[in-house]
């Protein structure tokens, strides 16, 4: 019938060598990656990481339960953090600034649909956070989005949209709240 959508048609084609890496990495994270004790290790999984294309700086903590798609899409400035239960959903460039936090439970998020074509394919959008930003608690940040540095982004937030360098945001929508103070180190 037409008019109506047909989703068997939408299909993603990806090639042989991302197939064998996304299965290689799932079977790394889950024999290494996750059983990696939580506390210790961190060194480890940013070994595990850094083996599979991950640009991971000096000092940075990644919990043993944050799920990641394409580490070799992942970039981490010296001294950041991953909290746990973070799924990193990387199909495209996932850059985190240096000592900057994602913390538990928030899901960052680079692909989407094109809604606006028929077969619905699959679109991807680089997410960036920048040097010592806060993506606090349970937040949803969309594709395509640039936190700024030094912008704090408050728990439960659904980020939409860029962010602004050293603010306090929050909500859903995520809008600014307040300006804060640079830090400067």
């Amino acid at each position: 019938m037409s008019g109506q959508l047909d989703l068997t048609k939408s299909r993603t084609k990806w090639s042989k060598a991302i197939i064998i890496k996304r299965i290689l990495w799932g079977v790394v994270w889950t024999l290494f990656f996750r059983p990696s004790p939580r506390l210790f290790f961190t060194g480890w999984r940013n070994f595990l990481l850094r083996a599979f294309g991950a640009k991971i700086g000096a000092g940075v903590k990644i919990s043993n339960t944050v799920k990641i798609l394409y580490p070799w899409n992942l970039e981490m400035g010296d001294g950041s953090w991953i909290g746990w239960d973070v799924d990193v959903y990387n199909y495209a460039p996932v850059k985190i600034g240096k000592m900057s936090v994602v913390s538990q439970y928030s899901y960052l998020c680079t692909g989407t649909h094109d809604y606006d074509d028929p077969l619905f394919p699959l679109v991807f959008y680089p997410i960036t956070i920048g040097d010592q930003a806060w993506v606090a608690a349970k937040c949803f940040v969309a594709p395509g989005v640039t936190i700024g540095d030094g912008t704090i982004v408050a728990s439960g937030s659904v980020v939409t949209k860029d962010m602004p360098e050293w603010q306090i945001c929050g909500g859903n929508p995520c809008k600014v709240i307040k300006a804060r103070p640079p830090i400067r180190q």
